[in-house]
């Protein structure tokens, strides 16, 4: 659906700055932040079957609806789990947009994620492949309802990274 023209529409340009802002609030470990940035009835998900869209069926890394956020976020923050001891930095790049669906009240958006991570000495490059779906709100309150991460090593062993993809 993505032409030149798409990326002229303001609602593409609200769901691709809210894309940008999510990854800004992860590499700043802002994470209650990161959490307000869905809807109450959001999931996240990390998948392991790169193709599968049935994500209720599958095995996943993460199948985080808003409960499962909050507790994914309290564990990050609270220092005694082993993802929070010695959080990694990491600095994400968020590029090659297109555009699945727009609507006057949502954008599906596509794009491609580069996550470096530093963390004990250590660097680790992590590539996936993102699925954003932003439901638009009035006045700018645009959230995220769905979000899928599809790793582009997902069938292989991935060790517990310690950041939010």
């Amino acid at each position: 659906m993505t032409d030149l023209h798409t990326f002229n529409d303001p609602r593409v340009l609200r769901a691709i700055a809210l894309v940008w802002k999510e990854a800004e609030l992860l590499d700043a470990k802002d994470y209650p932040a990161w959490e307000a940035l869905y809807t109450d009835d959001a999931h996240y998900v990390i998948p392991i079957d790169p193709d599968t869209d049935d994500f209720d069926s599958s095995l996943n890394m993460v199948y985080d609806d808003k409960r499962m956020r909050r507790l994914r976020v309290e564990r990050m923050m609270q220092g005694y789990a082993p993802s929070a001891v010695a959080a990694a930095r990491t600095v994400r790049v968020i590029s090659r947009f297109t555009v699945s669906d727009v609507s006057d009240d949502t954008v599906i958006l596509r794009s491609a994620q580069i996550l470096n991570a530093f963390k004990r000495d250590t660097f680790s490059t992590i590539g996936a492949e993102l699925t954003h779906t932003i439901e638009l709100g009035p006045d700018g309150s645009d959230r995220i309802s769905l979000k899928v991460a599809r790793l582009i090593d997902s069938e292989d062993a991935v060790s517990a990274s310690g950041y939010l993809v």
